[in-house]
């Protein structure tokens, strides 16, 4: 029975919610496409399910049709975003859509893309296909938060994450470990979803981490290594330096080190050289700039006090994750405060505050 709030049934909403978690689930991984899920009905039994391939394709709507298990003729079908109207590498879903006669189609929401925003609906229509848009607006538009970013400012969703003990040290040489097995787990799975992380070289030759998503099954979804690192001082035996191929590191710098250029170049890296500013630091908006323009559409930042503080002092988070542990750290010999506490306070909304993972703790803040 639909209420009179919006006129879409529980049945509709319980539907278009289980397409919304197909879409979570990939999302990150359909590269320069949104990840979209896509729910087939027909007499009020699931006849099918979809979602984005990885990379970006098939769409979801062709993955749901092939996959059906009947005919889906006379059918609904209930979409996270609007079907694609247009010709690219594959032909348009809304074609697929009456092509297999599907009778009705619920959307939640247009997209961005301005080849496509809103076109759909009366392709649909002129073809006796009942539309509906609006279901679950609000949680498709949290959805494609990041999505609607990237096409509309040209810039990464940036997440940022720091990790620090119960006496606010982020880094000892005495007990480098902070969090549990499971805040880790979720560091990873923020990896997964993102296509790129950023360190800093000072970070990188202190910690020597391995910058990839250690999820059983997930490795080869590892985001890109960003290293910021204007006088090339990176560790040329460090274990990302070891591990470069495929382009699967870039490196942003401003030195005349032509040895290390050299060196890091033959190995496959992706050397830009970038300006920097009268206060000797790169510009990092026109770093994330270019980011997007070299496929990055999801970074994470993962940086030490420095570069955490400059992110946040000029809100260039979208999301930062606070990860506290439940330990002190010990300050015998070489350790950094976190020092940005009230900077992150007061230019940031608390979005889930304190929920426990073990005996670690986590707030989400938002811009």
């Amino acid at each position: 029975m639909s209420t009179k709030r919006d006129n879409f049934s529980s049945k509709d909403k319980k539907y278009m919610k289980l397409a919304l978690d197909l879409a979570r689930a990939r999302r990150g991984l359909t590269g320069d496409n949104p990840s979209v899920g896509c729910v087939i009905v027909k007499k009020d039994k699931i006849i099918s399910i979809g979602q984005t391939g990885y990379g970006g394709r098939p769409h979801a709507e062709h993955n749901a049709i092939l996959n059906c298990f009947e005919d889906p003729k006379g059918s609904k079908m209930y979409i996270t975003l609007e079907p694609c109207n247009h010709y690219g590498k594959t032909p348009p879903c809304t074609k697929n859509i009456i092509k297999n006669k599907i009778s009705e189609v619920y959307y939640s929401i247009d997209d961005i893309d301005v080849k496509m925003k809103g076109k759909s609906y009366s392709i649909l229509k002129k073809n006796n296909i009942n539309v509906k848009k609006g279901l679950l607006k609000k949680e498709s538009l949290n959805l494609y938060e990041s999505y609607y970013l990237n096409r509309k400012k040209k810039l990464p969703y940036v997440i940022g994450k720091i990790a620090l003990s119960k006496n606010k040290i982020i880094y000892s040489d005495v007990s480098k470990k902070i969090t549990n097995e499971i805040s880790d787990k979720l560091t990873h799975y923020l990896r997964l979803k993102c296509d790129g992380i950023m360190v800093t070289s000072e970070t990188l030759n202190i910690d020597n981490p391995k910058l990839s998503c250690r999820l059983e099954g997930y490795a080869q979804h590892s985001p890109k290594r960003i290293i910021l690192d204007k006088n090339l001082k990176i560790d040329l035996k460090s274990y990302v330096v070891k591990s470069i191929k495929n382009g699967n590191t870039i490196i942003f710098y401003n030195s005349n080190n032509k040895i290390k250029k050299n060196f890091l170049t033959k190995k496959g890296a992706f050397l830009i050289n970038q300006p920097i500013q009268k206060h000797r630091n790169f510009d990092l908006k026109k770093i994330l700039k270019k980011l997007y323009l070299v496929g990055i559409k999801n970074l994470l930042v993962e940086g030490g006090d420095k570069l955490t503080k400059s992110f946040l002092q000029k809100r260039m988070f979208n999301e930062f994750y606070m990860f506290k542990s439940s330990k002190n750290l010990l300050k015998e010999n070489k350790y950094v405060n976190f020092t940005s506490s009230y900077i992150l306070n007061t230019k940031y909304d608390r979005y889930k505050t304190n929920f426990k993972l073990g005996t670690d703790k986590i707030t989400i803040y938002k811009r």
